[in-house]
C-alpha cells in the first residue's frame, strides 16, 4: 500500500471518530499550542535555577516545551525535539554512544569513554555522565528545559556549553490514567500507558508508566534483505512521593529503558571525497563497481546498503534516585541520591561493502559498554523577597565506564586471504567533587545583582590493553600494524585538576511585564583522555595519542529582554551572546595506514557568537502562533594541529561542526469548537536550517546543503471524556536530507538517514481517564 492509500485509510478513521456520539456537555478549551505557551496563556514554571520561577523571569536564554507539546507532535526524543529548538543540534551515530547534542554549535564529538560531553543531560535532578546515556525515550514528562550558555555554577563541569533539564510528570492525589497508541504509513507503531493517584491520601502517591515502540526502518540492506535503520523500544517509569509531615517530603524515581536499534553508518552518498583545502576531488572506481554489483548508486538521496550483517545495537539504560526536601522555616535542604548504569552492546561491519577484494578489506566490529555512576548532591535554598536570596550545595559523583571492542579483520592479495583479530579492553574511572553557591543581590524591587561560583576537583584514571593475532608475542612493532588494526598495546594514566566555574550579572525589570539582563560566565570542563580502540602509541607500553587533555574553559558574554503584553497574547525573548572556548576538547578525524582514525585533542580556541529570538503570538481564541531564529557564528579561532597530522588541519576560521548560521522553526496552532462537546484543531509546522558542516576537518563532501521540513497535523478532541485523535504529516514535501556526513571507511562519502528523509502519515489517539 502507498504511503497515500495509508494515509488516506488514517484519515478515514478520523472522520469515523468524529461521527461517534458526544460525550457530556462541555465547551471545548482554547487551544494548547505546540510551543512555549500553557492554554491559558499562563507562564511555563521552571527550574533552571533550583527554584519554581515563571519562565519569564529567568535571566537565561531559556526554552522550555511542555509535555502535551511533545506528546502531540510526536517528538519523542532529544533528536527530533533539537529540530524544533534552533540553537539545539544533534549528532547521528550508528549506536547511543556516539550520539551528542549541541547548543550554539557547541558539543563534545568522541566515542571514547574519557571525556563528559559540553552539554548536560540532567534527568528529575540528576546529571547524566555518558552522552548516550540522554538519548533515552522521553516517555510521559511534564516538560522539557532547554538552558542555553554555559551554565556550570549550577549543573557542573558538563554544562559548559549549555543544559537539557528533563522533568517527569509528578503523580498527584486525584485517580488518573492514560493510554495513547499510534501507527504511522511506514510501519512505526507506539504504545504508552500510566495511572497515578493517592494510595494514602495526603501522604503517599505514586505514578507508574510504560511505553513501546516499533520502527521497521527505511534503509535497505540489499544483502540481507532486510529492513534497517529501525528500531525497538520498551521501558517504564515509576515514581513514589512520601509526604510524612508538612515539612518533609521524599520522592523515589526508577526507571528502565531497553532499546534495539539497526542504525547503518554504510549508507553511500558518494563515491567521492573532496579534499581541503585544495577541493581536489578523489573518486573511488571499485566502490562504484562494488556498489553497482548490488544494483545500489550512491546518491544524497540513496536509502540500500550492502553488508554483509544487520548493524545490532542494543541498549540498556536504567536507574533510580531519592530526592528528599526538607523546610526548615522558610529554607528548604534538598538531598538527591542517584545510581544509574548505562549498558550498550553493538556489531558494526566495519568497512561498509560486502565483497572482499583487492581494495577493500571485510571487517566485522563488535562492542561492549558498562557504564556506571553514583551521585550525590546537597544543596540548601533560602527564601526570596529580602536583600539576598541564594542557593549553596556540594555535589558528589563517582562514575566508571569500561568497554571491550573488537575487529576481525581480513584483507585479500596476490589471490591469499589473511585474517587478523584485534581487541581492546579499555576503562575510565572518574571521581568529581564541587561546591556551589549562586545569589541575587535585590538592590531594589526591580534591580539585582546575580553572582554564582562553583569550584570543581577532579581525579580521572585510564586503563587500555590491546592485542592483536598480528603480533602474538606482544612486541607492539609497528610494523605489525594492520589497516584498521593495531600491534599490542597496554597503557595506563591519571591525572587531577580543580577548576572555577562562576557567574556574574543585573538583571533589571522593565515594568510589570518585561524584564532585561547582561551576564558574564565563566565555564569549566575538566581534564579528558583519548581512549579508543584504535589508538597509535611509540611503543608498546608508551601512548602516542593518549595524553591526558587539559580542562576546557569558555568566557561568556550574554545579554537579553523578555517581555510580554498584559494581556499575554504576545510573548518575546530575545538573546545576544558571544563565547569563547579555551583548550577546547574536539575530536579530530584523520587517516592512518590506509584507515580512519580519530583523535580527542585539545583543538585550541573556538568562538561561538550570535542572536537568539522567541515570540509568541495569540492573535484570537485559540489561535497560536510561535516563531523561534537563530543566527549563530560558531568558527574555530585557532586550530592546534596534532602530533603526526596532515598540514591541511589549517581551519583557522572555519565553522564548528553541527553549527548552521542560520536555523528557523515556525509553528502555528488553531482550535475552535465544532460543537458543544467536540473541538478541531489544526496544526502546522515549518524547520529551516542553513547549510551545515559536519565534519571539523572542513572537507567539503560533508557539508549538507541548506533544507526546510513542513509537517502538519489535525485534530479532534472530546475534552468532556478525554479523547483526542490526531492525524499528521512529517515532511510533506518529501525532502531527503541527512543528519550525518562522515568518509567511508576506505572510500567515499556516507550519509546518516534521519527517520523524516521522507514523507510519511501517521495515527495517534490518546484517551485520558
Amino acid at each position: 500500500m502507498t504511503d497515500y492509500r495509508r494515509l488516506a485509510a488514517l484519515l478515514a478513521s478520523t472522520a469515523a471518530f468524529a461521527a461517534s456520539p458526544a460525550g457530556a456537555q462541555q465547551v471545548p478549551p482554547a487551544a494548547e499550542p505546540a510551543g512555549e505557551t500553557p492554554a491559558d496563556g499562563g507562564d511555563i514554571t521552571v527550574t533552571a535555577r533550583f527554584r519554581d520561577e515563571t519562565l519569564q523571569d529567568v535571566p537565561i536564554a531559556i526554552t522550555a516545551v511542555t509535555g502535551e507539546s511533545l506528546a502531540e507532535r510526536q517528538l519523542n526524543n532529544l533528536e527530533t525535539i533539537s529540530a524544533s529548538i534552533p540553537s539545539v543540534g544533534f549528532r547521528s551515530g550508528a549506536s547511543n554512544k556516539d550520539r551528542t547534542v549541541f547548543i550554539r554549535g557547541i558539543g563534545t564529538i568522541t566515542t571514547s569513554p574519557g571525556v563528559e560531553p559540553s552539554v548536560s543531560t540532567v534527568l528529575d535532578g540528576v546529571v547524566l555522565t555518558r552522552p548516550g546515556q540522554s538519548t533515552l525515550d522521553l516517555g510521559e514528562v511534564e516538560r522539557i528545559e532547554v538552558l542555553r550558555g554555559p551554565q556550570g555554577t549550577l549543573f557542573g563541569k558538563n554544562a559548559s556549553a549549555g543544559v537539557v533539564n528533563i522533568v517527569t510528570r509528578d503523580p498527584g492525589d486525584e485517580p488518573r490514567a492514560f493510554g495513547e497508541a499510534g501507527a504511522t504509513t511506514d510501519e512505526e507503531y507506539r504504545l504508552k500507558a500510566g495511572v497515578s493517584g493517592a494510595i494514602v491520601p495526603g501522604k503517599l502517591t505514586a505514578l507508574i508508566g510504560g511505553l513501546y515502540s516499533d520502527f521497521d526502518g527505511n534503509v535497505r540492506n540489499v544483502v540481507t534483505g532486510n529492513d534497517v535503520n529501525a528500531s525497538r523500544r520498551y521501558g517504564a517509569r515509576g515514581k513514589l512521593v512520601f509526604t510524612p509531615t508538612d515539612t518533609l517530603k521524599f520522592t523515589a524515581i526508577g526507571d528502565y529503558l531497553n532499546t534495539r536499534e539497526t542504525v547503518t553508518g554504510s549508507v553511500f552518498q558518494s563515491v567521492s571525497r573532496t579534499a581541503y583545502p585544495t577541493n581536489a576531488v578523489s573518486t573511488s572506481a571499485p566502490l562504484a563497481a562494488t556498489l553497482a554489483a548490488q544494483g545500489i548508486v550512491a546518491s544524497p538521496t540513496n536509502r540500500a546498503v550492502a553488508t554483509n550483517i544487520d548493524t545490532n545495537v542494543r541498549d540498556e539504560n536504567y536507574g533510580a534516585s531519592l530526592t528528599g526536601v526538607l523546610t526548615l522555616g522558610d529554607y528548604n535542604v534538598t538531598s538527591i541520591t542517584a545510581y544509574r548504569e548505562w549498558k550498550n552492546r553493538q556489531q558494526q561491519d566495519y568497512d561498509g561493502t560486502a565483497v572482499l577484494t583487492t581494495d577493500f578489506p571485510q571487517g566485522l566490529d563488535a562492542g561492549t559498554v558498562d557504564s556506571s555512576q553514583f551521585s550525590q548532591e546537597l544543596r540548601l535554598t533560602s527564601p526570596t523577597g529580602g536583600l539576598i536570596d541564594y542557593v549553596v550545595g556540594a555535589y558528589y559523583l563517582h562514575a566508571t565506564t569500561d568497554e571491550r571492542y573488537s575487529r576481525v579483520l581480513s584483507t585479500l592479495a596476490a589471490g591469499v586471504t589473511t585474517t587478523t583479530t584485534g581487541v581492546a579492553n579499555y576503562g575510565i574511572a572518574n571521581d568529581n567533587y564541587a561546591l556551589f553557591g549562586e545569589a541575587n543581590v535585590n538592590f531594589t524591587d526591580r534591580l539585582r545583582a546575580i553572582a554564582g561560583y562553583r569550584s570543581t576537583w577532579d581525579e580521572l584514571s585510564y586503563s587500555h590493553v590491546r592485542t592483536s593475532s598480528n603480533d602474538p608475542a606482544n612486541s607492539g612493532a609497528a610494523a605489525l600494524d594492520r589497516p584498521g588494526i593495531r600491534a599490542f598495546h597496554d597503557t595506563a594514566g591519571d591525572t587531577s585538576r580543580r577548576g572555577d566555574s562562576y557567574r556574574l550579572g543585573l538583571q533589571l525589570d522593565l515594568g510589570d511585564h518585561a524584564q532585561t539582563y547582561f551576564t558574564y560566565s565563566r565555564g569549566y570542563k575538566g581534564p579528558a583522555y583519548n581512549v579508543y580502540f584504535n589508538m597509535r602509541s611509540l611503543n608498546a607500553t608508551t601512548p602516542l595519542d593518549e595524553v591526558p587533555l587539559s580542562p576546557e574553559t569558555s568566557k561568556s558574554f550574554e545579554g537579553g529582554v523578555k517581555g510580554s503584553t498584559a494581556d499575554r497574547s504576545f510573548r518575546y525573548n530575545l538573546a545576544v551572546f558571544t563565547t569563547t572556548f579555551d583548550g577546547y576538547q574536539a575530536n579530530f578525524n584523520d587517516t592512518v595506514g590506509g584507515a580512519l582514525v580519530t583523535r580527542l585533542i585539545n583543538a585550541g580556541s573556538v568562538r561561538s557568537r550570535g542572536v537568539e529570538a522567541d515570540v509568541t503570538l495569540r492573535p484570537a481564541t485559540g489561535f497560536t502562533v510561535d516563531i523561534s531564529a537563530a543566527y549563530t557564528d560558531a568558527t574555530v579561532r585557532r586550530f592546534n594541529c596534532p602530533v603526526g597530522a596532515p598540514t591541511s588541519c589549517n581551519i583557522d576560521g572555519r565553522p564548528l561542526p553541527y553549527a548552521p548560521k542560520v536555523r528557523l522553526f515556525g509553528n502555528g496552532a488553531y482550535r475552535f469548537a465544532l460543537g458543544d462537546t467536540l473541538s478541531a484543531e489544526v496544526q502546522s509546522d515549518l524547520t529551516f536550517s542553513s547549510e551545515v558542516q559536519y565534519n571539523l576537518g572542513q572537507t567539503p563532501s560533508t557539508i549538507q546543503p541548506a533544507f526546510a521540513i513542513w509537517n502538519a497535523s489535525v485534530a479532534l478532541l472530546r475534552p468532556a471524556d478525554g479523547w483526542q485523535l490526531r492525524a499528521y504529516v512529517k515532511n510533506i514535501a518529501d525532502t531527503s536530507y541527512a543528519s550525518f556526513l562522515t568518509n567511508g571507511t576506505f572510500a567515499g562519502t556516507v550519509r546518516f538517514v534521519p527517520r523524516d528523509d521522507r514523507r510519511y502519515g501517521g495515527l495517534l489517539l490518546r484517551k485520558d481517564f
